[in-house]
């Protein structure tokens, strides 16, 4: 386990390495597609430290007040220094294992929203679904991922040193894991409408990291602290795993010598609305599609 030292070392790094170049990419969108009410209360899934949240409440400073939960406290610390005298005034920072069952009562939020933190708590349908109850009839629900697609540079050079070495069955694990991590935009569709949401809208826009070699690529904070530990999981023996990140290594010096290896991502906004209470009544429990991962079509 890390120490709160270390865990601190790694929050700071958050702020000033991988926000701007990654979470803020997200929220950017996030921000431009939401529709942030005049007044209300509104929760941040995984508000790290403190971005979008505080940007959304300068839109608003008046009229709404934001519930932020993380479940790495040295996050919100910055983001409490972040937020100065509104803390506790207009955003409640909290500490919260959002892993499990949210809290909060039921109804209780105009708008629900999470930048990135969807996939990181595993459980994408079950977290929307926890969303959903939360959020006050006729609110949204926001949520920002990484859609299919992105990282295909990476897949494809992964992919290929796993066809030259016959490892076709982690071949399909690979493919498993994008599916199931990088989703296709109609997938998320159905996950928020399972979770009883309705007239869900997206939007995606596409961006590229740039990295002047493989090293640069595999030890930038974006990767070495985001995907990577998930990636050198799909290979199950640890000695093989080293072997083929090598050789995945070599591939992308050798393909990108003198060059930039480019890497997309596409980042994707997801917005549904919770049904009014008169359409709630109207459907009826059974007609809602909320169902457990096992039993999503």
């Amino acid at each position: 386990m890390a120490s709160g030292n270390m865990i601190e070392k790694m929050a700071k790094k958050y702020d000033a390495e991988i926000l701007p170049v990654w979470a803020m990419k997200f929220g950017k969108l996030l921000l431009k597609n939401l529709e942030i009410p005049e007044k209300g209360m509104l929760l941040d899934v995984g508000c790290g430290t403190g971005y979008p949240a505080l940007d959304i409440l300068s839109k608003q400073p008046d009229g709404i007040r934001i519930i932020a939960i993380d479940n790495a406290s040295p996050m919100m610390e910055i983001a409490r220094k972040k937020a100065g005298e509104l803390s506790g005034k207009k955003i409640f920072f909290r500490t919260e294992n959002a892993f499990e069952r949210l809290s909060f009562a039921d109804d209780v939020y105009d708008l629900t929203y999470s930048n990135l933190a969807l996939m990181e708590l595993g459980d994408p349908l079950g977290n929307l679904t926890e969303f959903s109850r939360v959020t006050n009839f006729n609110g949204q629900v926001a949520v920002t991922l990484p859609v299919s697609g992105s990282w295909a540079e990476f897949f494809d050079i992964f992919r290929d040193v796993l066809t030259k070495r016959d490892k076709y069955e982690i071949l399909n694990s690979l493919t498993d894991y994008e599916e199931k991590r990088v989703p296709f935009p109609e997938t998320v569709v159905q996950w928020m409408e399972s979770a009883g949401l309705k007239d869900v809208k997206y939007e995606i826009e596409s961006f590229e990291l740039l990295f002047k070699s493989a090293k640069e690529f595999f030890f930038d904070p974006v990767i070495e602290y985001g995907p990577l530990k998930e990636w050198k999981s799909i290979v199950p023996d640890v000695e093989e795993m080293k072997e083929i990140f090598v050789d995945i290594k070599d591939s992308i010096d050798t393909l990108f010598s003198g060059l930039i290896f480019s890497v997309t991502v596409r980042a994707g906004c997801f917005i549904g609305t919770k049904p009014s209470e008169d359409e709630i009544e109207e459907l009826g429990e059974d007609d809602l599609e909320i169902f457990t991962e096992d039993e999503t079509p």
